[in-house]
């Protein structure tokens, strides 16, 4: 039985043909990939960075609220011992009272001050809360990021072992959003899907 060279040639064309294809395809999604892991580990620093910035604003806020309730007690310590003493001062003789109006000075000055500091404190934990809500918003965007990303390498993982294209293409729609989402924790920017989020935390 002969054999024709020209047809082995016909028959090897093809499935030459769909190995250079197949190969495209997995440098596409071994670029791609790298791509999304390098701006993974981007957002993952910033992330962290962020991260720590809640927790020292948490911590803020509970030292602040801490401190709110320390000077909340001196202020009511020093009010009744304001009514105390204007208390004892009822039927004093004028030399006695003199030291009576004193220590009256005295405490009322202590309230006052410690009301003052009392706002202070009560001003800056609600800026820590400000601060930490304002750093939550960035974290949820990161996280979103991260979601999506990992979605779209897992199918760049299913389109490397399958080889269908329109996979590479369907991984596309989670990588975009993933780079988006990880661009508005980035720089800043307003994006925030609250619904999405809301279902997810």
């Amino acid at each position: 039985m002969d054999i024709d060279p020209m047809s082995v040639v016909e028959s090897t064309e093809p499935a030459g043909a769909k190995d250079r294809a197949s190969a495209r395809l997995n440098m596409l999604v071994a670029i791609t990939v790298a791509i999304l892991a390098t701006f993974m580990g981007i957002c993952k620093v910033k992330d962290d960075n962020i991260v720590q910035s809640m927790q020292q604003a948490q911590a803020n806020k509970i030292d602040h609220w801490a401190f709110y309730q320390a000077r909340n007690i001196r202020e009511e310590i020093a009010k009744s011992s304001v009514v105390q003493i204007r208390l004892a001062m009822i039927g004093r003789r004028a030399e006695e009272r003199t030291a009576y109006e004193e220590a009256l000075r005295s405490y009322e000055s202590i309230a006052l001050e410690q009301a003052r500091k009392k706002d202070e404190l009560k001003q800056q934990a609600d800026q820590d809360q400000k601060d930490y809500d304002a750093a939550n918003f960035r974290d949820d965007q990161f996280d979103l990021s991260d979601a999506l990303i990992a979605i779209a390498i897992a199918l760049l993982a299913v389109t490397a072992l399958t080889h269908q294209r329109w996979l590479y293409f369907a991984a596309l729609i989670p990588t975009g959003a993933g780079v988006v989402m990880g661009l508005s924790g980035l720089l800043e920017w307003s994006f925030h899907p609250t619904g999405l989020i809301k279902l997810l935390s």
